[in-house]
């Protein structure tokens, strides 16, 4: 949010001000916002300065500079000499991101405006550096202790992911889950038909056709039932549907050119499993998940080997093959003659 100040010609000696407040998450109040305000005005008139604008975020994380309406304002008033001086409660209001901070007082410099905070007074090199520094590892352990607390949960056996289709938590018991029976029956015939080696394609289609509603979107779609063996996704890759929770599987990262959060797969050495029987939809889920399909398809092969991929391949193996035998018959019918210095056996 930006609520700029109406504009007006400062006292003889003083110059113009901005102020800039910002809280992070939805628990924090929104008087957050006037306390810093109220600071930050209280520094601007000991100090002679005119506040001619002010610039505020509600519920924005500091680790990116995107998505950040009042900041993104901020910017461009800097840009056309709205104001001399920006004053903000703390460093960290402005970025906890030590690269990110770093670039806002570069361009500060360039455009000749002063940074103040309200505890540290006039921003130079130094207080930068050691503030961004600050910042950005308070912020990363704050995340280490999240992960902390989740990896506790799926130690006690309670689920510490996202929604999980066939499943709803229970009102009142964080991280308890309960199955929903009408998704565990739909969960029971994917797995039962992928286990019969019929197609995940085959088997979206068949869900659309009988109108079951997907765990999100509109339709049913091959990669929803086959997902990707590397992340653990995918119905048939969730192992949560044999009875066991799995956590960790990705990590999440933040593209700096864009601010937007990117998953990365953790190796397997790294998942966190916990027993939870009481979660299994089916016990058949872990032998299709573990390859009874593959093992039906091979047996269905028999001694003849994997289907062909192409049709002119299996051509070309026949005749190469045909070739073979038949050369070896010569060999057999066509004995040279033997050399006349040879002896006889």
């Amino acid at each position: 949010m930006t609520n700029r100040s109406k504009m007006r010609n400062p006292p003889p000696g003083a110059r113009r001000a901005a102020i800039y407040a910002r809280f992070s998450t939805d628990f924090q109040s929104d008087r957050s916002i006037e306390d810093q305000v109220g600071l930050c005005t209280s520094v601007a008139h000991r100090e002679n300065l005119s506040v001619v604008a002010t610039y505020s975020d509600r519920a924005k994380s500091g680790a990116s500079i995107f998505g950040r309406d009042g900041l993104q304002k901020l910017n461009k008033d800097s840009k056309a000499g709205v104001f001399d001086v920006l004053i903000v409660e703390a460093l960290d209001r402005l970025s906890r991101d030590m690269a990110d901070l770093a670039l806002i007082f570069r361009d500060f410099q360039f455009r000749n405006i002063e940074l103040r905070a309200v505890h540290d007074g006039v921003a130079d090199t130094v207080t930068i550096g050691l503030r961004g520094l600050v910042g950005q590892l308070f912020r990363e352990d704050g995340a280490k202790k999240v992960r902390r607390g989740m990896a506790g949960v799926v130690r006690e056996g309670r689920y510490a992911g996202g929604r999980a289709y066939g499943y709803m938590p229970t009102p009142g018991e964080p991280g308890k889950l309960r199955i929903v029976e009408a998704e565990a029956e739909t969960v029971r015939r994917i797995f039962a038909e992928y286990a019969g080696g019929i197609s995940p394609r085959d088997i979206a289609a068949g869900l659309n056709r009988d109108r079951i509603a997907p765990p999100r979107g509109d339709s049913w779609n091959a990669s929803t039932i086959n997902g990707n063996a590397e992340r653990g996704t995918g119905i048939i890759q969730n192992s949560i549907y044999g009875g066991e929770i799995v956590w960790n599987k990705v990590r999440m990262i933040k593209d700096p050119s864009t601010g937007k959060r990117i998953s990365r797969p953790n190796p397997r050495s790294e998942w966190q499993r916990c027993a939870a029987p009481e979660l299994a939809i089916d016990r058949r889920c872990r032998l299709a998940r573990g390859g009874a399909r593959t093992k039906k398809r091979r047996a269905s092969e028999g001694a003849k080997g994997p289907a062909p991929l192409y049709p002119l391949s299996a051509l070309r193996a026949a005749t190469v093959q045909l070739l073979r035998r038949r050369h070896g018959q010569a060999r057999q019918l066509v004995r040279p003659a033997p050399h006349p210095l040879q002896p006889r056996r």
